[in-house]
């Protein structure tokens, strides 16, 4: 029968279980940290070592194109023998590839070591998303959380970056290192807690249903999570820009709206996680995600000063679904968890990477208004995508649509 996680888990958590749940939210967003880290000093490192673009382009793909494609294959490994150590071994890796990325003068070695620092991405993502999970028992709040945290992690980086490289130049990249070395001495100590009986209640796998492994919808939801990646991409990659041309305004006003947006989306996800603990997670996807239409066409559209509503409610509408994305990948594959998790937190969220430059390349043809207009049919195909997935931990235990 399967293991409902509807609703709160009743299962008394020791503190060490405890303990390692808030190691695994910090981990994540030090991990997440590094994914940020990289096109926070391509700008420094193309000033120091006279990049064009091409070669700045080739670092970014060194560290997402790379890092996505591996974490399934890692989440394929660890699903035939778990290897809880490679969350540390992740860490310490991610860190170490981007500390030694502004030692020497040489291009392939700076770009081996962002290829470094992608493939400790990778490895990380898997391992930790099913530990985050067990040590949820089930509970949704806590993988939003765990969810946050990345983000959280990620946004860091433009303001952690600065702050070493501007005092010490491309060759202090060693100092931010320490951060991901600390953590993973840390995560290392808290990680024997997942492996301990409990002493009630389900074991470390809680959280997933038994049953076989569902194919069709789980890459149904991959399609949801590529359409909401191209939104979300496309919004946080030209929002600064958007902002000054329409408020014909400087930088600075720009990025407090891009903040407005990235913290927006931290409320959003932690509210999907309290949601979830209520309803069916397929029917708040696709509220969200039709949600997300009236949030663009606002931010596009409408007069000027509604520009910052726009942002946040098109960022809350978007991160409401998105740890529930991880949980019911891990549903729809209980027999895989660490195959859902490389998918639904690497490959899957990569395309909206890669389908940034296209819409750059329809806004120099066009206008920035006109190319951003074409997420609103992602939108629309994320609503549609939902349509006959199932939830399969939803109160009433039906396998229907919207739960």
């Amino acid at each position: 029968m399967a293991l409902r996680t509807d609703q709160p888990s009743t299962v008394p958590l020791d503190r060490g279980i405890t303990r390692a749940r808030w190691v695994l939210c910090v981990g994540h967003a030090v991990d997440d940290l590094y994914q940020g880290a990289v096109p926070a000093l391509i700008p420094y490192l193309a000033l120091a070592r006279h990049y064009d673009y091409a070669a700045a382009a080739g670092i970014t793909l060194a560290a997402t194109l790379l890092s996505s494609l591996a974490q399934p294959l890692f989440g394929m490994l660890t699903d035939r023998r778990p290897v809880p150590r490679l969350i540390p071994y992740g860490l310490a890796l991610a860190g170490l590839g981007i500390g030694l990325s502004g030692l020497g003068e040489s291009y392939l070695l700076t770009w081996l070591a962002v290829a470094l620092s992608g493939l400790g991405v990778a490895a990380y993502h898997p391992e930790a998303a099913r530990a985050a999970r067990a040590a949820s028992a089930g509970s949704h709040v806590a993988m939003s959380w765990f969810s946050v945290a990345g983000t959280l992690g990620f946004t860091a980086a433009p303001l952690l970056v600065p702050l070493v490289v501007e005092s010490g130049g491309v060759a202090a990249t060693p100092l931010l290192a320490v951060p991901a070395l600390v953590m993973a001495v840390v995560t290392g100590y808290a990680l024997p807690a997942l492996r301990r009986p409990r002493a009630a209640g389900p074991p470390a796998s809680a959280g997933a249903p038994a049953g076989p492994d569902q194919w069709r919808p789980f890459l149904r939801l991959s399609a949801v999570i590529m359409a909401r990646s191209i939104i979300a991409f496309g919004i946080s990659t030209f929002l600064v820009l958007f902002t000054q041309q329409r408020l014909s305004a400087g930088p600075h006003t720009g990025q407090a709206v891009l903040l407005t947006f990235f913290a927006a989306g931290v409320l959003g996800t932690l509210w999907g996680g309290r949601l979830a603990e209520r309803h069916s997670r397929v029917r708040i996807m696709r509220v969200a995600y039709l949600a997300t239409v009236p949030g663009l066409l606002v931010l596009l559209f409408a007069p000027r000063h509604w520009l910052l509503l726009g942002a946040a409610w098109t960022a809350v509408a978007l991160n409401v679904p998105f740890s529930l994305h991880v949980t019911l990948g891990q549903d729809y594959l209980p027999n895989r968890i660490g195959t859902a998790s490389g998918v639904t937190l690497g490959l899957a969220v990569s395309v909206g990477g890669l389908a940034a430059p296209l819409i750059g390349t329809l806004a120099d043809r066009t206008t920035l208004q006109a190319a951003l207009t074409t997420l609103l049919l992602c939108s629309a195909a994320a609503v549609l995508l939902t349509i006959g997935l199932h939830d399969p931990t939803a109160r009433d235990g039906r396998a229907t649509s919207g739960g």
